[in-house]
């Protein structure tokens, strides 16, 4: 029989992404996506994709559920307030992590062998070296407090129903997809003609293409080591300036072809933030040893890519008849 896997937040950038690939891998994939969002019609047009469309709060509902189905996989990628102020809101990202734990009943009750949970760098807190599963963590939002605690109250439910517990500490993914994250709204404002202000681009990050964390995630499942926790990045980190030094130059090349005029970047612009982070820099050494995992996507062609797909869609701006139009 096929191989039946289940993916919450199945409409964010990673979900649909691992929708793709295990799908790709021969998988049927049951995506638990927000109710009324207009991002579940991509996943509505994938071959093998069954949407069900709920809210996290009805998750432990959904486990009492007699599912004819069973499935093997569960993704825990979804999430409440992951931008703004929400990060803060402790009521919210506490409830968060009650709504994991009831990912796990769901798990258990569709018959799910194994459980893989979406962390994030928040965990870490701020540090000046690169980040490892070992590194002390030392969380300084609500956010990364809720996803280090979610993580860890996870990995012990998993442990007393049998289930194996893999935690993905995702560092930064871009692709289609997108919304807030700042390589969608820097390429949006780009193709737009738009000046971009930043700071001075000092700081060092690790960024993975969604089409990879989404391999990652699912060789993790295949092949992880249960109630270990991995970092999920590319393990090739460069400074912030010399990935929109890439961006703009792509988006400089594609739209020159149309006769069309790119926006600008302001370096340094902007001052840092007091919070600021300015080393996120992944060691996947031990993903890369238990699974097999290697990136296979370079940043140049990640952004190529997603150029080309936002322009077909027409998501921020649109090449037509030689003029730039937007959408």
């Amino acid at each position: 029989m096929r191989k039946r896997a289940v993916i919450t937040g199945a409409s964010g950038m990673i979900g649909v992404a691992l929708a793709q690939e295990c799908v790709a891998a021969g998988e049927e994939v049951l995506a638990i996506c927000h109710r009324g969002s207009p991002k579940n019609e991509a996943l509505r047009k994938l071959s093998g994709v069954e949407v069900l469309e709920t809210d996290l709060d009805e998750y432990i509902n959904l486990a009492g559920k007699h599912w004819e189905k069973k499935c093997d996989t569960f993704y825990h990628l979804a999430w409440a307030g992951t931008t703004g102020s929400a990060r803060n809101d402790m009521a919210l990202q506490t409830e968060n992590i009650r709504f994991t734990l009831d990912a796990v009943t769901l798990a258990e009750s569709m018959g799910c062998r194994t459980f893989v949970g979406s962390g994030s760098q928040a965990e870490y807190g701020r540090h000046q070296e690169t980040l490892r599963p070992r590194t002390p963590v030392f969380p300084e939002t609500g956010y990364g407090m809720a996803k280090l605690c979610a993580g860890q109250m996870s990995r012990y439910s998993c442990e007393q129903k049998g289930i194996r517990h893999i935690w993905a500490r995702v560092l930064s993914v871009y692709g289609p997809y997108g919304s807030q994250d700042m390589i969608t709204v820097a390429l949006q404002k780009l193709m737009r003609g738009e000046h971009v202000s930043f700071t001075a681009g000092e700081q060092v990050w690790d960024y993975l293409y969604s089409e990879d964390a989404a391999r990652a995630l699912r060789l993790m499942a295949e092949k992880g080591v249960s109630g270990k926790t991995y970092v999920l990045g590319s393990g090739q980190a460069r400074s912030l300036k010399e990935y929109l030094e890439v961006m703009h130059k792509v988006v400089c090349d594609r739209l020159g072809q149309e006769g069309c005029k790119a926006g600008t970047v302001g370096i340094g612009e902007l001052p840092y933030d007091v919070s600021q982070v300015m080393c996120l820099d992944g060691d996947i050494e031990e993903l890369e040893k238990d699974t097999g995992f290697f990136p296979g996507v370079r940043f140049e062609e990640g952004i190529i890519s997603l150029l080309d797909q936002m322009i077909l869609v027409g998501a921020g701006g649109m090449v037509e008849g030689g003029k730039c139009e937007t959408r």
